[in-house]
């Protein structure tokens, strides 16, 4: 997947190169462009410049329908709708999915995504929700259900995409780094590693 994109107000430029199969990591501070990269993807808003290229077929050329089928996301706060649902597994579903966690709607789109099987998922703030030890679970399951899925992990807590294969620092709409962690976490100039001491930090003065 290549993805070079100029996209005022939302994303400056971004231009780099994701191989099939590949665990990236996503992160930065608020603001810097993570959660756009999922809008561009899913042509919720329609870039006026640049492309987005997935095995060589810029993303324009196709319908929404083709483009989304090989998609999926397990968003932040996911909305499910009702009637869905109705006696499946003896589970009512009500308006935007109110009477589940949101922990519980973030689990029901990783098996939504499981079932689809798609070439794309997008995780953003996957298991924000979710308590420690369904977070590591959860984790476990998608690197093995997954393994054949280009995976982008969009991130706030940097532990969740250290194992990733890459990993892209944005800041201000731009990638500021893009490599492998152990790479990264070398260098102790590297803005992961600022991030991540500054997260270390947070943990020990906290106690």
């Amino acid at each position: 997947m290549r993805y070079q994109e100029n996209l005022p107000l939302v994303l400056n430029k971004i231009s780099c190169t994701i191989r099939p199969k590949e665990k990236v990591g996503i992160v930065g501070r608020t603001g810097s462009g993570k959660s756009s990269l999922g809008v561009v993807l899913f042509r919720l808003v329609e870039h006026c410049g640049g492309s987005i290229l997935i095995d060589g077929i810029d993303i324009s050329d196709i319908g929404l329908a083709d483009l989304r089928s090989k998609l999926s996301i397990i968003p932040q706060d996911p909305v499910l709708f009702s009637g869905t649902l109705p006696l499946k597994l003896e589970s009512e579903v009500v308006e935007n999915g109110e009477n589940f966690s949101v922990g519980e709607r973030q689990l029901l789109c990783v098996a939504r995504a499981l079932l689809r099987q798609c070439k794309v998922l997008i995780l953003d703030e996957a298991t924000a929700a979710m308590d420690a030890e369904t977070d590591t679970l959860i984790q476990e399951t998608i690197r093995s259900s997954f393994q054949d899925c280009t995976t982008l992990t969009i991130a706030h807590r940097l532990h969740t995409v250290l194992a990733s294969d890459r990993i892209m620092v944005l800041n201000q709409g731009q990638v500021a780094e893009f490599d492998e962690p152990s790479k990264l976490l070398a260098n102790e100039n590297s803005r992961l590693s600022s991030m991540l001491a500054a997260v270390e930090n947070k943990i020990s003065v906290r106690g």
